[in-house]
């Protein structure tokens, strides 16, 4: 049976990828643009499968118009994909707190905003499905992605704890953890720390800001393959509640376990010396 997706951040990169996947499925999909002349035009184009809504996901005047537009068309929504966000590039130090304030508010915010306005429309229709598209970059973190880790760290965190909430409603929770693909996220939506420090040009951060610059263009995934992906995931009878895209997330998880394992048995002794005496 046909679903109807509500995508989030569709004029570009995964969010445009995956809406294209979605609508070769045969599937319904209502897609926010932040121009209402991008809105229109797909509204336009797609006229029997497709909806173009314009929507912020920091305004929550246009979320609530955005997803009654939605309905009125078709009713009601299957699948809640919140893909709207942006990188940034740093170190925390270089960064100022309306820069970081502004990171959180988007990609963290905006989502669980988001994601609270359709939780009573999947309670009342018994099913629903909420894809959280986070970031390897949300399970593991490194030097001058930061404010962006923090940002997707905070979402997998209410993402773990919503999976569990809402399980017996009906309802199911992905987390997509995408590695580096060839998308705008090292292009134009990357937003670099205002302030540069001298002191950490040869520091791992200062490695990271020559990175963004040498692999735009140049990552291993294909945004096109990584939007079949989700689209089968959500089709299929899957239980893992976080779905990797991509070589670099699968190795980078692996460290990262393998580290906090290192971590846990280094300082267990520590840890159980802690509790009362019995």
């Amino acid at each position: 049976m046909a679903k109807t997706w509500f995508i989030t951040g569709a004029s570009s990169g995964f969010g445009e990828a995956l809406v294209r996947a979605v609508l070769e499925k045969g599937d319904r999909v209502v897609a926010t643009f932040r121009k209402p002349e991008q809105a229109s035009a797909f509204s336009q184009e797609n006229f029997q499968q497709g909806l173009g809504v314009v929507m912020d996901v920091t305004n929550e005047a246009q979320i609530k118009t955005g997803i009654q537009q939605a309905l009125d068309k078709f009713t009601q929504i299957d699948v809640l994909v919140n893909n709207a966000g942006y990188g940034t590039i740093g170190a925390i130090e270089e960064f100022s707190l309306e820069e970081i304030r502004a990171q959180m508010e988007t990609n963290f915010f905006g989502a669980i905003a988001v994601t609270k306005a359709f939780l009573p429309l999947m309670r009342e229709q018994g099913k629903g499905h909420i894809v959280q598209i986070s970031s390897q970059a949300g399970f593991r973190a490194t030097p001058g992605f930061g404010v962006y880790n923090a940002s997707k760290f905070a979402l997998e965190g209410f993402s773990e704890a919503l999976a569990q909430e809402v399980a017996p409603l009906g309802i199911k929770v992905t987390i997509v953890e995408p590695g580096p693909f060839r998308t705008e996220f090292l292009g134009g939506s990357m937003k670099m720390a205002e302030q540069r420090i001298e002191a950490y040009q040869n520091t791992p951060v200062g490695n990271t800001y020559q990175y963004a610059d040498n692999m735009n263009g140049k990552q291993e995934g294909d945004p096109v393959k990584a939007a079949q992906a989700i689209v089968d995931y959500v089709y299929g009878d899957h239980k893992a509640l976080r779905l990797p895209l991509g070589k670099a997330p699968v190795q980078g998880m692996r460290m990262k376990l393998a580290q906090v394992e290192e971590d846990l048995k280094a300082n267990e002794a520590i840890a159980v010396s802690t509790v009362f005496e019995e």
